[in-house]
């Protein structure tokens, strides 16, 4: 038996008024995801825990059934398992975007999509100039990076970049939420203010503004924790092996952590200009070597922190004719019954261009399983679905069964 978890992320939103009242995914032109869901039992999905923040971080560890209240550490530890680095016991590690300020406003999470490329070169210079003993960053993948205290405290209220383009940067930074990590927040801030020292005129900024695009200004430290230790998906499952499919080190971080294979596809991004047709093809040929598949794509999430609801509908649209089109015919040529599993981690509604808590809808395909009457894959239509609403930890407990 083989298993795929097709993961949209972002996909779910709210009514826009542009589109009628329509969702994005309810606008778009889905005849592929439609079929399929015609062909499954459907339903809600909550994927985030009361109590936690509705981040990508919280929704997938949690759909793949790793409890975030039992396992999660911090957003930085997992990307850091994704490019492969390991940290000593006493080493506070966090997720580190770099970010475009204006006249003390938080414009942009991605530093308008910064390249790999001129990333790396800021890194280096943030390590001459600012990195220690003590501190240190790592590139990462365009404007996603992490970032190492060694004998940092834990209890900080780090705030989000994405969740608050357009705010006023300078209440968002970093608070001890103890006493006892007023070192540590002291500490983030002056780097934070420091940093946008070095990067202010360094050649990598000077060219985007001449070429028109946002400068990276700043660092910005997010989501601190320690070292984890995850139980292997084969211990949590029985599944022998699997692979996750991505162009973001988060999900990459948490299938290491896992002990599934990360498979980096040529040309995948994160972006509406992903290989969609390169990701599909990576997942067939996985499922030659493996009985799971975990395949993440991030565009439509992108569109909404973007708050481009045509943009976030045309990737949809892509998602469903360049990717769901060939997985679907390759998946029918294999030869041993398989399950499909379709779903987003969380809405990221274009009009708020953040996360909400909201619940998913899910379909899920399999031999056996009865097929009910939703015809259109969308947030409403899964409330009529025959498998109601579940908890999304529980989630791959269902799909395996």
């Amino acid at each position: 038996m083989k298993y795929i978890v097709v993961l949209a992320d972002g996909m779910a939103d709210e009514p826009i008024k542009a589109f009628g009242g329509k969702t994005p995914v309810m606008a778009a032109h889905n005849p592929v995801m439609n079929d399929l869901c015609r062909l499954s039992a459907t339903g809600l999905v909550h994927t985030v825990p009361q109590g936690f923040h509705p981040g990508s971080e919280i929704a997938n560890m949690n759909i793949l059934g790793y409890e975030p209240a039992k396992y999660f550490q911090g957003r930085g530890v997992i990307e850091a398992a994704a490019l492969g680095l390991d940290f000593e016991a006493d080493e506070l590690v966090f997720r580190c975007n770099l970010v475009s300020l204006e006249d003390g406003i938080l414009l942009n999470h991605s530093a308008g999509h910064i390249s790999t490329a001129e990333a790396d070169e800021l890194i280096a210079a943030l390590n001459k100039e600012l990195g220690s003993e003590t501190v240190r960053w790592h590139t990462g993948t365009s404007y996603r990076h992490v970032m190492v205290i060694k004998g940092g405290n834990k209890a900080l209220k780090c705030t989000p970049p994405h969740d608050h383009p357009g705010k006023p940067a300078a209440p968002l930074y970093p608070v001890a939420a103890e006493p006892e990590a007023k070192t540590t927040e002291e500490q983030l801030r002056f780097l934070m203010e420091k940093s946008m020292q070095v990067l202010a005129e360094h050649p990598v900024n000077q060219r985007r503004r001449a070429e028109g695009k946002m400068a990276a200004d700043c660092v910005w430290p997010w989501s601190p924790g320690y070292k984890p230790a995850l139980p292997s998906f084969k211990e949590r499952f029985g599944i022998a092996s699997g692979a996750v499919i991505s162009a973001v080190d988060l999900i990459f971080g948490i299938g290491k952590l896992a002990g599934l294979e990360m498979i980096h596809v040529e040309g995948a991004t994160g972006l509406h200009d992903t290989n969609y047709e390169g990701k599909a093809a990576a997942a067939l040929e996985a499922l030659q070597r493996h009985p799971f598949v975990f395949l993440h794509v991030e565009a439509m999430d992108e569109a909404g922190h973007e708050g481009d609801a045509e943009l976030k509908k045309r990737v949809i649209e892509d998602f469903d004719r360049r990717l769901l089109a060939p997985l679907w015919e390759g998946l029918q040529k294999l030869n041993e019954p398989f399950a499909l599993l379709l779903l987003p981690d969380h809405p990221t509604p274009c009009d708020l261009r953040t996360h909400t808590m909201s619940p998913v809808p899910f379909m899920m395909l399999k031999p056996g399983l009865a097929a009910d009457q939703v015809t259109d894959f969308d947030e409403e239509t899964v409330k009529k679905g025959s498998m109601g609403e579940l908890d999304g930890a529980q989630l791959l407990d269902v799909f395996f069964k």
